[in-house]
């Protein structure tokens, strides 16, 4: 318990970190604003010039080979995590992203924690009895942007980790560490996102959306090579989404337009 909470607590210093430093690099690509024929601002369009710091929680289903049904079908194992990362923007003009969401692909970190009881005794070797696994995984990941316009988005992730095992049987008295090991697990996938549309007089609805996730993970390295684990295997993610770029760009629009009435007023 005392391991968990000190690996969120450093989740959480890290992801401050790296939002400050996201915060000063965004101030910096802010484009004097103008409207359009529609009522959007200009910089929504605009190809933005630095980096936008984003982050979300992560909540994937994983059909891990091991956990199977008494008909050895693969049943969904809940992974809850949390990414942060940067969008990078394009170099270079591409149709497929366009309006102010014009980021090449975004590039980050995350975190994955499991806590999974298996009721399959001879999982581990010289056990018979069922045990509990808790994992905790950090990757980095890079995803790229096949077409990012309008309300859409659809991106290839990519992600390679560095995972940490361990099993535990129930005594009458107390949990009994029985293995722990390290694993690198590799995932590959597509994700598929859309953006609640833009209303000029409620700005708040473009942060929420939903999203749609999927790909495979396999492992280039076991924690345990005598044993039958094994976490290869599909994973799926679907429900709503908050677009954390959307809603920094409107705090700062916000800031910006409330410094510029201040001025007019001292100038008046």
């Amino acid at each position: 318990m005392k391991g968990t909470a000190w690996q969120l607590l450093f989740l959480f210093l890290g992801c401050v970190g790296v939002w400050s430093t996201g915060w000063a690099q965004g101030q910096a690509g802010i484009q004097k604003k103008t409207k359009l024929a529609d009522g959007r601002d200009s910089t929504q369009t605009e190809m933005p010039s630095s980096l936008t710091f984003t982050a979300s929680t992560d909540q994937r289903f994983f059909f891990f080979n091991d956990t199977r049904n008494e008909n050895d079908q693969r049943t969904p194992v809940n992974v809850y995590g949390v990414r942060a990362g940067f969008l990078f923007p394009a170099k270079h003009r591409r149709d497929a992203l366009t309006s102010g969401r014009a980021a090449s692909f975004k590039a980050g970190a995350g975190f994955y924690f499991v806590n999974q009881h298996l009721d399959q005794p001879g999982l581990l070797p010289n056990t018979s009895a069922a045990v509990t696994r808790h994992l905790r995984i950090a990757t980095v990941f890079y995803e790229r942007y096949l077409y990012r316009k309008g309300p859409f988005e659809v991106s290839l992730p990519t992600e390679i980790g560095y995972g940490h095992s361990r099993y535990e049987v129930a005594e009458p008295d107390k949990d009994v560490e029985v293995a722990r090991g390290i694993f690198i697990p590799v995932g590959v996938g597509v994700s598929m996102a859309y953006q609640f549309p833009y209303v000029r007089w409620f700005k708040p609805l473009r942060w929420f959306g939903l999203y749609f996730l999927t790909g495979y993970r396999f492992v280039l390295k076991k924690d345990i090579p005598e044993s039958q684990i094994n976490y290869s295997g599909l994973y799926v993610s679907v429900g709503p989404s908050f677009f954390l770029e959307n809603f920094t760009a409107d705090v700062k629009s916000w800031v910006r337009h409330r410094k510029e009435r201040k001025q007019e007023k001292r100038t008046n």
